[in-house]
């Protein structure tokens, strides 16, 4: 396939758009705002402890069933069962960012923005497909951005309740843009999980996103040995010429 054939490009966004960069200040209030949430009295190592090996025990599942949970079932079933619904099930948008926060902080790479708009002048549909617990914050941080509007999908496990690399997700995408399979693209980060549901979705492409120090480290091989592999976004700049001259 010639790459001016793919007409739509998927993009995950976890590591690919967005990257977690380390702040202890930012993270320590997530962890006692949570807590705070939750009304808990216990120690916050004890509460996090827990908390951890649930969400251990949530994500095995997760992965073998190639299922997620929405943000109340997460909270209510899996995480904090033992706390009155009525009062989680409310706070589980609430919930669920103070728990992606207490990693750190998620910032876009400075050439992101450039990189989308470039894409979309040169001819190509965008979309966003990943695997995430939260149902509003991506196309949250696409409206602070002012991209949103460049991207006719936004695919995301939590609200499908299916994840990659299922194909279904791949083909729900595809659908929802209008393009057959064989003439998207999806860019992601995990040799394991991206590269296997992209071509069992049929998916025309598949590049990977590595830093050089994870692709010195763990170099995709076999069936997880993607089409391209890039370090930066920008260089899909160079994989893909305008489709429209």
């Amino acid at each position: 396939m010639k790459n001016t054939d793919i007409e739509a490009i998927f993009l995950d966004h976890g590591n690919t758009l967005r990257f977690v960069v380390i702040d202890e200040v930012f993270a320590s209030q997530a962890r006692q705002e949570l807590m705070r949430l939750v009304g808990t009295e216990e120690p916050q190592d004890v509460f996090y402890a827990k908390l951890d090996e649930r969400w251990k025990a949530y994500r095995k599942w997760s992965i073998e069933a190639m299922v997620e949970a929405s943000e109340k079932e997460l909270w209510t079933v899996h995480l904090l069962p033992d706390y009155p619904h009525d009062k989680i099930a409310p706070l589980a948008g609430r919930l669920t960012r103070l728990w992606r926060n207490k990693d750190g902080r998620r910032i876009p790479p400075p050439e992101t923005k450039r990189v989308i708009q470039e894409l979309d002048r040169r001819g190509y549909i965008l979309g966003i497909l990943a695997n995430t617990i939260t149902e509003t914050e991506i196309p949250d941080w696409l409206e602070e951005e002012d991209i949103a509007h460049y991207f006719k999908a936004v695919v995301l496990s939590s609200i499908l309740k299916i994840k990659k690399p299922d194909p279904e997700i791949y083909w729900e995408a595809a659908r929802r843009v209008g393009v057959e399979p064989s003439r998207c693209v999806y860019v992601g980060d995990n040799p394991n999980r991206d590269v296997v549901g992209t071509r069992k979705a049929g998916f025309g492409m598949i590049i990977l996103l590595l830093s050089p120090e994870k692709l010195a480290k763990e170099p995709p091989i076999g069936e997880n040995k993607p089409d391209y592999i890039i370090h930066q976004l920008s260089e899909l700049l160079e994989i893909f010429p305008p489709r429209n001259t």
